[in-house]
C-alpha cells in the first residue's frame, strides 16, 4: 500500500508545523516517513494513516526534527567552510600568489610611508561597510527568489547569510583598533607586517564570501541539489 498525493502533501504540510522550514529538508523528512508509514502498513493495514505518522514522529524523540535540522546545518556549515578554504587557498597560487603577496606589501609600505592609524582605520571601516552592504544585497535577493518559487533551501540561506562571517572576522581587528590610539610609536617592521598579511587575508575572506561564492551559487546548490534547477 503507497500514500497518495493528498497523504504526501500532508506529510509536507506537517514537518512545517514542526519548524522545518527548508525543502530540501521536509523532502528528505516526508521521504522517510512515508517510507515508514508504508512499512507499517505491510504489518498492519489497518492502521490509520494519522495514527501511523504519530508513531513514527514520536520516534525523533523530544525534539521532534530539531537534531536533524541541527544536524543538517552543521553538515552544510563544514561544506560552506570547505569552500570559502578551497577558494582562499588559491589566492597562493599561481597565478594569484602574486596579486597577494602585491597586495601584502603594497599595504605594508604605505603603512610606512602613510600614517598608519589613520590608513588602519580607514581599511577596517572600508572593508566592514562593503561586507554588511553586500550582505543585505544577497539577503534581499535570498528572500525575492523564496517568495517567486515559495521554497527555502537550507544551503542557498547559508550563502545569503554567511556574510555575517566576514563580520565576526573583524571582531579581532575592532579589539585592536580600540587599544592602537594608546600607542604613541609607530610598531615595528614586523608587527606592521603581520597586520598587513592578516587585514589582506581579511580583506580576501570578504572578497571570497560576498562576491565569488555568491557569484558561483547556481552551481553549488545544483552540485548539492540535482532537483534545484527544476524548481519554478
Amino acid at each position: 500500500m503507497k500514500l497518495n498525493k493528498q497523504q504526501i502533501d500532508r506529510l509536507y504540510e506537517f514537518t512545517r508545523q514542526h519548524y522545518v522550514e527548508w525543502y530540501d529538508l521536509q523532502t528528505e523528512l516526508v521521504d522517510h516517513l512515508a517510507n515508514s508509514i508504508e512499512t507499517q502498513w505491510q504489518e498492519n493495514p489497518k492502521i490509520d494513516f494519522e495514527d501511523a505518522l504519530q508513531i513514527e514522529f514520536k520516534k525523533f524523540g523530544v525534539f521532534g526534527f530539531m537534531d536533524v535540522v541541527e544536524k543538517r546545518q552543521a553538515a552544510l556549515g563544514k561544506k560552506y567552510n570547505k569552500l570559502i578554504w578551497k577558494h582562499f587557498k588559491a589566492f597562493f597560487t599561481i597565478p594569484k600568489i602574486f596579486l597577494t603577496i602585491t597586495l601584502v606589501f603594497g599595504l605594508f609600505w604605505l603603512f610606512k610611508l602613510v600614517f598608519f592609524y589613520e590608513i588602519f582605520t580607514v581599511a577596517i571601516i572600508v572593508i566592514f561597510f562593503l561586507t554588511i552592504v553586500a550582505l543585505i544585497f544577497e539577503r534581499k535577493k535570498f528572500k525575492k527568489r523564496t517568495k517567486k518559487t515559495g521554497k527555502k533551501w537550507m544551503f542557498e540561506e547559508i550563502i545569503s547569510g554567511y556574510g555575517s562571517f566576514s563580520a565576526i572576522l573583524m571582531l579581532p581587528i575592532h579589539v585592536f583598533n580600540g587599544f592602537s590610539n594608546k600607542i604613541d610609536t609607530l610598531p615595528n617592521d614586523y608587527v606592521l607586517f603581520g597586520i598587513s598579511l592578516i587585514l589582506v587575508a581579511l580583506f580576501l575572506s570578504s572578497y571570497i564570501v560576498i562576491v565569488i561564492i555568491p557569484s558561483k551559487a547556481e552551481d553549488y546548490l545544483k552540485e548539492t541539489y540535482p532537483e534545484y534547477g527544476f524548481v519554478e
